[in-house]
């Protein structure tokens, strides 16, 4: 069995994007490619985005730290420390209304 602190992978990728010129840090820390499931934390500063892109399968966002905004369409949902937010079947985006590590969880179709 694995254990991880989500506390502490959140406050080590945060100092990572912090360090980062793009301002983002990223790990998987369960699953992969090769699974269905895979959970990755992502660390982004104030102002950073993860650009729009398409959703491989049913998809959560868990805020760990910070204040995001989820992007679909015309419409977006915020989160912060604490929420789950449901990714929608279609286009996205991310952005770090503050500095924030979210925990992504991904089960992939097809």
């Amino acid at each position: 069995m694995q254990k991880l602190s989500l506390d502490a992978q959140a406050r080590e990728h945060l100092a990572r994007a912090a360090d980062s010129s793009a301002g983002r840090s990223a790990d998987t820390l369960y699953g992969g490619h090769e699974h269905v499931l895979r959970q990755t934390i992502v660390a982004l500063t104030a102002g950073n985005s993860l650009s729009e892109h398409e959703n491989p399968g049913e998809a959560t966002l868990q805020v760990l730290r910070g204040r995001v905004r989820l992007h679909s369409g015309d419409e977006h949902w915020d989160g912060r420390d604490g929420d789950l937010l449901v990714i929608p079947q279609a286009r996205h985006s991310l952005d770090a209304l503050e500095d924030s590590a979210v925990l992504l969880t991904v089960a992939k179709t097809g």
